[in-house]
């Protein structure tokens, strides 16, 4: 089974000019192409956490979203929702928090697709790096115990500037971290905030930043993405 997996940070879907643009987002989204996008800034982060992204306007894609919302308006928590392609099945899926000292979180699916139950963490770190290994060290500990054991993938916006130091050294060697590339700001894109992280039964494939003219303009980050197999 192959994949193709995507992180995009949407900025709340306010542009690179300034402008709100949800059908912006919808349309980069559909030139990703996608099998499972971790979106974060999806929604708005005060009162009802009322999604950026109208329904009316996803139901009209190729996926749905993760039903992990707390709240009727919001598609995620704390901003991270999951979408998935339609013909996949949700057989779990949970909003995760995290430890900070400002709202954040993460979101967690088990997906099955074509014989083969994987599990998808997105999320969106801290900008203290003391934090992000906190954050970093929670997270693999609810996924080393979540049960039953699968394949795992865990992805979003790091905040973290070198991939060799600081949160990525917490993970261990049962795990491969991706570098898809350079994806903040978006115009003349200089940090490596956006990543993956692997478990080892992924073949990758492919890897790589979505550098197109309208991605360059939607948002602030542009989208990372990867091909990945099982066999």
């Amino acid at each position: 089974m192959r994949l193709k997996l995507a992180s995009y940070n949407i900025h709340k879907a306010v542009g690179t000019d300034r402008r709100r643009d949800p059908a912006r987002i919808i349309a980069v989204l559909r030139e990703l192409n996608a099998d499972v996008i971790a979106l974060q800034e999806a929604d708005e982060r005060l009162g009802e956490r009322e999604t950026v992204l109208p329904r009316a306007a996803l139901d009209d894609t190729p996926w749905k979203v993760v039903p992990i919302a707390r709240r009727p308006r919001s598609i995620g928590w704390h901003g991270n929702a999951l979408l998935v392609r339609r013909s996949m099945t949700i057989a779990h899926c949970e909003p995760l928090d995290m430890p900070t000292l400002e709202p954040r979180g993460a979101v967690c699916a088990d997906l099955e697709h074509e014989g083969h139950l994987f599990r998808i963490v997105g999320t969106h770190l801290d900008l203290s790096g003391l934090r992000r290994r906190s954050q970093v060290r929670h997270l693999l500990g609810h996924m080393e115990a979540a049960t039953p054991a699968c394949p795992e993938v865990l992805m979003g916006d790091f905040n973290q500037w070198r991939s060799s130091a600081g949160a990525m050294d917490e993970f261990g060697p049962q795990w491969r971290a991706l570098s898809p590339g350079r994806s903040y700001p978006g115009v003349r894109p200089i940090a490596r905030f956006d990543r993956m992280v692997v478990s080892k039964s992924w073949r990758i494939v492919e890897q790589g930043v979505h550098h197109s003219a309208l991605a360059t303009r939607a948002s602030d980050h542009l989208p990372i993405w990867a091909a990945l197999e099982l066999p």
